[in-house]
């Protein structure tokens, strides 16, 4: 319960068809399975207590008899947790017949929901027994308790008050005009759907789709509990897919024909900052029309630790579908070089001018360029490469840049800094030994410099190689390598660059590839310091910590606006055996500082192509003052050990 995680459940019980006092017994079997994973909110199937296929049997007293007494027997039974129990009966309110969902706690009746809509084609014939639902509540009696019934109610949670749950079933899921629209127009945030949905053949794809689209048009979390294969196979079967999702993502779903408990760790309060952030989402809550009334029911929950099931991806930027890998990566180059061509088309430039240094940022810049080159129909050999030896450049990345720059056909111009850089030393007086900040950026800057002269010359564009990690780190010279005509990496963090330029290596020839391999094996390195025996000096990831750390840091901070106990918390799990939690703790701490202190920077940046759904841009994403205080986030960082 605690960082806004809420273990839900849907649940597909065995069943007879009829038999309420079994189907009971099997209810509360799993309701005592799902109390022991500690499961706060839990979704049987429509019509669990009867069973969705009884037929004309609906129409029997007896039935609806037993049906609210096996309900009683559950209340009695439930008395111990404060879980919200969600069940599927037949009921009747004023003479009608209605399919209905009734919400309990801790044996009392919080609320009853009728369908809405209801099927009447093919082999579905609901509306030959059951009552459309109401829309406005009243209060009714069930089970000797008072309660309200109708479509517009939602449960407030007074101890999680981003929880707000309401219902909605089955077939009010798959039409145009989906009650569950209302209820998260009017504050829920997660959505219950008791279901019995038959399966035949590709049907099961269709219903997960729609499940993970409804949840993300709803920006909301969805609990979808389906019917079993112990319903009556007269004319159908049911599989019993149970589905959880967020936002779009399914957390989980059960395989078909399975019986039994899906349980996943829905994120509510990632929900809420999504609509927070969101100002198109319409939020109604607490306005009322005489026609659209709705009514809005307390209950509590405690709040505790709980043990988070959810795993969350080490790399949230690089795509974690493999079977896509292909078609992901050439998407998100094409971004980058569909923006670079059309600065190019628009300032009439032939020419591009890039410092190579051998590293994975300019090497990712230098395939973008020339794949909007590609694109353009322009000569490679119009890309001019720039490769400028300093005193901590390495023979091994001084030879990958020329021999990328080679390999892709375009124009070398290798210009040596030393000389420029010791009168520059002599000029403000620095001492050439003294290895300080003053010492790199001077080095940083010159090469800008000479990058800038040659575009002028030449009529071109510098594109600038800086990634997204760099700029949330502020790890770049101001004015050197920060600064650029066209900045194509500048939504992308450090872990997908190496992603991406894994994926050209492993689909290009070999020529290129026995380069992109080894600039891959490289350290990453600013290269600003002299080598020791040949090698690289200066490691990055020594300095300011692992980058994989960092860019999880970052996407959890920007995209989710998650506090940072919360981040802890799920870096420890997903990084479980990599880092102990000393070690991030450390590097959460150097991430928090560098990013407010920094941003300035971030306020100047050249434009860049926006590729994902975290970018840094001062004119879009990212509108930071550039002397916000980091002091309530570091405090929080303070008492988390």
């Amino acid at each position: 319960m605690r960082d806004g995680f809420i273990k839900v459940a849907a649940a597909t019980p065995k069943l007879k068809v009829a038999d309420c006092e079994y189907n009971q017994t099997e209810i509360i079997k799993l309701i005592r399975k799902a109390d022991e994973k500690n499961v706060k909110v839990l979704v049987f199937p429509e019509l669990c207590i009867t069973g969705y296929t009884c037929g004309d049997l609906f129409l029997q007293e007896l039935l609806l008899t037993k049906s609210e007494e096996a309900l009683a027997s559950i209340l009695e039974a439930t008395k111990h947790t404060e879980m919200v129990v969600v069940l599927g009966m037949p009921l009747m309110v004023a003479n009608s017949l209605y399919n209905v969902a009734v919400f309990s706690q801790a044996g009392e009746i919080l609320m009853v929901v009728p369908k809405k809509m209801l099927p009447n084609y093919q082999e579905f014939y609901e509306a030959r027994y059951f009552t459309e639902g109401v829309d406005n509540p009243y209060g009714i009696t069930l089970c000797g308790q008072e309660t309200m019934f109708g479509t517009r109610q939602i449960l407030v949670c007074e101890t999680i008050p981003e929880l707000l749950i309401s219902a909605e079933i089955c077939e009010d899921m798959w039409v145009p005009d989906s009650p569950a629209v209302s209820h998260a127009l009017h504050g829920a945030t997660l959505i219950c759907n008791p279901s019995a949905s038959d399966e035949i053949a590709t049907k099961s794809d269709y219903r997960k789709n729609l499940v993970s689209i409804h949840s993300a048009k709803l920006v909301c979390g969805y609990i979808y509990a389906d019917a079993g294969n112990d319903e009556s196979t007269q004319d159908l079967v049911y599989g019993g897919h149970d589905i959880i999702a967020e936002n779009g993502s399914i957390l989980a779903q059960s395989k078909l024909f399975e019986n039994g408990l899906t349980v996943a760790d829905v994120d509510i309060k990632r929900i809420s900052s999504e609509r927070r952030r969101m100002t198109t989402f319409k939020n109604l809550a607490g306005k009322y029309t005489e026609d659209d009334a709705y009514i809005y029911i307390p209950f509590t929950l405690s709040i505790e630790k709980t043990e988070i099931e959810r795993r969350f991806s080490k790399t949230p930027f690089v795509p974690s579908d493999n079977a896509k890998k292909n078609k992901r990566c050439e998407e998100i180059i094409t971004l980058q070089a569909m923006g670079l061509r059309k600065r190019l088309a628009h300032t009439n430039s032939k020419h591009t001018v890039i410092g190579l240094s051998g590293g994975l940022d300019s090497t990712l810049a230098l395939l973008v360029t020339v794949k909007a080159y590609d694109i353009l129909g322009y000569d490679h050999a119009d890309i001019i490469a720039v490769t400028m030896p300093g005193f901590g450049t390495t023979d091994r990345t001084y030879q990958n840049a020329l021999d990328l720059a080679k390999s892709l056909g375009t124009t070398i111009k290798e210009i040596s800094i030393v000389k420029a850089v010791r009168q520059h030393f002599e000029d403000i007086g620095q001492d050439e030994n003294v290895h300080d900040v003053t010492y790199e950026n001077c080095q940083a800057r010159e090469r800008t410099q000479i990058l800038m002269d040659i575009a002028n010359k030449t009529g071109g564009l510098v594109i600038g190689t800086g990634d997204m990690s760099e700029l949330a780190l502020g790890w770049a010279t101001y004015n050197g390598d920060h600064m650029s005509m066209y900045g194509v990496n500048s939504s992308i963090p450090k872990t997908l660059v190496r992603y991406l330029v894994r994926w050209y290596a492993d689909n290009t020839d070999e020529g290129t590839a026995k380069v992109l391999y080894d600039v891959l094996d490289t350290p990453v390195s600013p290269e600003l310091l002299p080598p020791k025996d040949g090698k690289i000096a200066q490691k990055t990831e020594d300095i300011v910590g692992p980058y994989e750390l960092h860019d999880f840091f970052m996407y959890y901070l920007l995209r989710f606006g998650y506090p940072p106990v919360k981040i802890f918390r799920i870096a420890v799990n997903s990084f479980e055996g990599d880092y102990d939690k000393e070690e991030i703790l450390k590097w959460m701490k150097i991430f928090y500082r560098r990013f407010f202190a920094q941003h300035f920077k971030r306020s100047c940046l050249p434009d860049g192509p926006k590729v994902g759904t975290v970018a840094l841009s001062p004119r879009g994403d990212l509108r930071m003052p550039s002397d916000a205080s980091a002091n309530l986030w570091i405090r929080e960082l303070e008492d988390i050990l």
